[in-house]
Order: structure tokens, then sequence, then C-alpha cells
């Protein structure tokens, strides 16, 4: 591991200061739970390694998880741990728990944070489904000020993120337009925990009561193209249909054309195309249980 200087943030606004400082003269990194950049550290070249990390993992102003006027908002510092722990989480979103819980083993958990993992973004990303499906925005900050973005748009292609390189992730927030709507998250992998996902699906959408049909259907995949992505197809072809395990199976038909994955060591393209309409499908069930719960609870 090549050396490097570390310098430590008070704040949010300080470590946008470190990082202006320093990123036109040399290549810097950020560290908040350690979990991926340690790893990358150790096994990075000479030409990719940083000469300068920001840590930014004592900034308290990145750790809060509360519900304000535009949404529920998450702190960039929250760790998977600590979605998992939440009674704000648990309660309107738990496929955010499921899908933090399937992120490496209880000390990754324990340390590796929600904005970590978004920013590495790596096309398997496990929190990126749940959040594209519910349509979450992230909110940067940089020496110009703030600025916000989709999260889908936020997610650029493998390890590619919209940041430049003086700007930090402060938020994830889910608009209120989607508070408590009911979302479901699927992931599979070569074995039950610790394993990277061939294929990972998201399915959130609002019940029509009356005419007992999908409305603002979303469906977000992942490890199946260079980043997460909305299958629009199948989302489209969902607006407004009633809801009916055949529109489903459909669904899960187009969310194929929707995806563009590849085949290597751990599995083909074909076989990652018959897994993304199988969890498309699953995921739109589960979506519709959780509905259906909630009304019953009403």
């Amino acid at each position: 591991m090549r050396a490097f200087d570390v310098f430590t943030a008070k704040d949010s606004r300080h470590a946008v200061a470190l990082l202006a400082e320093h990123a036109a003269t040399s290549k810097v990194k950020v560290l908040a739970g350690g979990t991926d950049l340690l790893a990358d550290l150790k096994f990075a070249s000479a030409s990719h390694a940083p000469d300068v990390v920001v840590d930014i993992s004592r900034i308290e102003d990145l750790r809060s998880i509360a519900v304000t006027g535009d949404g529920l908002s998450i702190g960039a510092l929250v760790t998977h741990t600590e979605i998992m722990r939440s009674p704000l989480i648990r309660d309107m979103f738990p496929a955010m728990v499921n899908a933090a819980h399937t992120i490496g083993a209880v000390q990754t958990r324990n340390l590796g944070t929600l904005g970590g993992n978004l920013v590495t973004a790596v096309p398997s990303v496990d929190s990126g489904p749940t959040l594209v499906a519910l349509d979450a925005l992230v909110t940067v900050l940089g020496p110009a000020g703030r600025r916000q973005m989709p999260l889908a748009e936020f997610f650029v292609g493998p390890r590619k993120t919209a940041l430049k390189p003086d700007e930090l992730l402060l938020e994830i927030l889910i608009p209120t337009t989607s508070l408590g709507k009911p979302t479901c998250f699927l992931k599979f992998g070569l074995r039950k925990g610790q394993a990277l996902a061939l294929v990972n699906v998201a399915a959130s959408f609002w019940v029509d009561r009356a005419r007992n049909a999908f409305v603002a259907p979303r469906i977000a995949l992942g490890a199946v193209a260079p980043k997460v992505v909305h299958a629009s197809t199948a989302e489209a072809y969902l607006e407004g249909r009633a809801i009916a395990p055949e529109a489903m199976v459909e669904a899960g038909r187009l969310a194929v054309g929707d995806a563009k994955p590849i085949s290597d060591f751990r599995a083909s393209a074909e076989y990652r195309r018959d897994l993304v309409a199988v969890l498309t499908r699953r995921a739109l069930e589960g979506a519709y249980e959780l509905a259906k719960a909630k009304q019953s609870e009403k």
C-alpha cells in the first residue's frame, strides 16, 4: 500500500473544503466506513492509489434518519445496521431492511455506510434497486453549493457516479410521494450470504383500490446493466392495468428486454435474463402482498 496523507473533516462543509483544496492537484479519496476503500487501497496500483484521503467518518450531521417536509431523509453516513434497526425504516420500507441484511457480514454492515455503498456504484449494489424503485433523490454538496438529482441519474456506470472530485454525498431522500409505498426487494446470489448478486430486483407500486390496478409502478434491476436501471417498458405496461398474476408474468417478460446482462464466470447472460423474469414477477407479488397486509391493518 502506497503512503498517503489523511485529513479529518469536522463537518460536511469542511470536508468539501478539503476536497476542493486537494482535488485539483492530487488523487483524493473519501473515507466513510472504509469497507470498500480499504480493500481498494490494499490492491491499488501506484497509478490508481490516492495521494490524499479525506476522513468523513466523524461527521455527525451526516448520520440522521428523519421524516422532513420533503420525505424520509437518510444521511450518507448511516450504516446498514442502523437502517436495519431504524423503526421508521422498518415501518415504512421493510424492503430497505431486507436489502441491508444482504450486504456482506455483520462486521461490514456495522461499519459500511449507505452513502459509501452508493458511491462505490458497482452494478450489483444491493442498496440501489430499492431506492431507485422509490424514486429516491440524492443531495450532494460542492464548493458552488448543493444540488439534487434522482439516484438513477447519480449512477453513471460501473464504479462511476455523477459526483465531481470536490463534491460530497450528503443525503438520500425518499420523497413524500413514495413514503410508505409497498416495495419488495429480492436478490439472487450463488450462496445465501456474503455473495454478490447475480441479479437483484426491487418493485414498488400503489394500489388503486377502486379498480384494483397498478399506480406508479417502479421496477429497478441490478447486476444486469452497467448501473442500476429502471425496467421502463415493464413499468409502462403495468401503469393503470388491473393487478393480476398474468400481468406480473408479462411484466417480468418485458423487464428482460430492459436488461443488458453479460456472461461471466458466475453466470451466463441467458441465465441472468431468466432470473430477471422470475424475480420481477416475485417482487411484484411481494409488493402486492405487503399492500394487502397494510390495507388489512386499517
